[in-house]
Parts: structure tokens; sequence; C-alpha cells
């Protein structure tokens, strides 16, 4: 019986596929020596391998592809997206189920920002999602205290200056403002595709427009829909193979 070829791949690839780390941490743990491959400590970055017919460890222990993993969660104000916090402060990774911790957050939400993150296992695509070449669209819903009309709208599409360039939005949707007097508040959808650090809080900072709410209805081809706040929900088949098909990833 013949044995499927296998494509061989580098080290630091394989170990962000399999879930240990991103590339930059897989290529930090393979310089520090804690990776070994056939039992044999790899120090290389140009190292390949052939998966599923090498044994690769870090610090000792089997590492292996497995099956994806892909979860949306519904962040609430209030949590930190990250592993953990040396203030006790709450984390996205308290709500995630039982080996979540094990996962990547796709990208970032601040503290007070509410919405849809991604979490996933699988590396390469986590990557690519993230790089600013495949420009990813994100959607957002932003409540504002003050009136927005059509001078806004066209300024936030046609650009904003932020002290890291020009910022544009995509599709900006403004909804009838609420409240009358001083108590006027507006909402606003728009759609990004950098990811920039607080981008859509800068931008209407930028335009004198106070932040009451800031919601991410969307990422790339996956949907809030329905999902309540503080709550995680397994992405299905179709929209794993979406998701990594917008980054010129093939199967699920």
């Amino acid at each position: 019986m013949e044995t499927p070829d296998v494509e061989a791949v580098r080290l630091q690839k394989y170990l962000s596929r399999a879930g240990v780390a991103s590339r930059r941490e897989g290529e930090r743990l393979i310089t520090e020596g804690r990776v070994s491959v056939d039992g044999r400590v790899v120090t290389e970055l140009g190292t390949r391998i052939l998966p599923g017919r090498q044994v690769v460890c870090v610090n000792g222990e089997p590492v292996g592809l497995g099956s994806q993993r892909w979860l949306a969660v519904f962040k609430p104000p209030g949590y930190l997206t990250t592993r953990k916090d040396d203030r006790g402060r709450p984390t996205v990774y308290s709500l995630l189920p039982a080996g979540g911790e094990l996962l990547f957050h796709v990208g970032r939400l601040d503290w007070l920002t509410e919405g849809l993150l991604l979490f996933t296992n699988d590396g390469e695509a986590a990557h690519r999602l993230l790089h600013p070449s495949y420009r990813i669209p994100r959607r957002y819903l932003v409540e504002v205290e003050g009136k927005v009309g059509p001078p806004e709208a066209q300024r936030l599409e046609h650009g904003v200056a932020l002290e890291d360039g020009v910022a544009r939005a995509e599709n900006v949707r403004v909804a009838a403002a609420r409240g009358r007097g001083r108590v006027v508040t507006s909402e606003i959808q728009l759609t990004l595709r950098e990811g920039r650090k607080r981008e859509v809080r800068r931008m209407m900072e930028a335009l004198d427009l106070p932040v009451k709410r800031l919601v991410r209805l969307s990422f790339g081809p996956v949907e809030l829909g329905g999902l309540r706040p503080g709550k995680w929900r397994a992405l299905d088949a179709e929209e794993v193979r979406a998701l990594r098909a917008v980054v010129g990833l093939r199967g699920s």
C-alpha cells in the first residue's frame, strides 16, 4: 500500500497550525531550544517537517495537528481580551468552555467594546485573518452623543485623519437621532478593513462624537446574530469554510 504524499512545512508553521503558538511565538520556542523533532532538539528556523510522519514535541510533550476548533463569543463590556490579568480583572477566556484556554483570540476588542470575538486553534487562518493585506471587513454599531447626518457620514467614508494615517469606513449608515435638547444620541453602522487599535473610537473622537456604546456585529463572513452577551457558540462547517476561503485557505 502506497503512503500518500505529505507536503513538508516549516516547523513554526506546523506549531501555528497545531494551535500551540503563533508563528512568532513558535519561532521563539524553536530558538530557545524547546522544540524537538523525532527526539532531536531543533533550533534552526528554516527546518521543515513532514506532518504525520515525524514526532514534534514542545517542552517534551507531543504536539499533533488534531481537529480545528472555532468559537464565536459575544464579549460584554468590562472584559479584557487576554488569557490572564495580573490585576485580577475578568478576561474573555473566563467565558469559554473547557479547553478554550488553548485557543487563539482572533484580534482584540478593548475593555469597553462589546460584540463578536472569534477563537480558534487554526493558527494559520488566524494569522491571515488579522493580516492587513487581506482587508477582512469588520462591521460595527456605534452609539454616539449628538446628532449625526450626511456630512459626518461622508467624512467617515472619505477618510478621517488619525495620528497613524487616514482611516476610511465603508457602507456607513446612520439611524435617526433619538432624544431632544442636549440629550441626543445617534447610531451609526460602519465597516472597517484595517483593524487598527481603537480605530472606531479614534474616528469618532476626531469628529467630536463621544462614544456611548460600541459593538462589533461581524468579522468577515461570521455574524454576531442572536448570540447573547457572555455566551459562546461553535462555528458551523459553512462558516469555517467561508472564513478560510476569504484568506485563500481551502477545506475546513
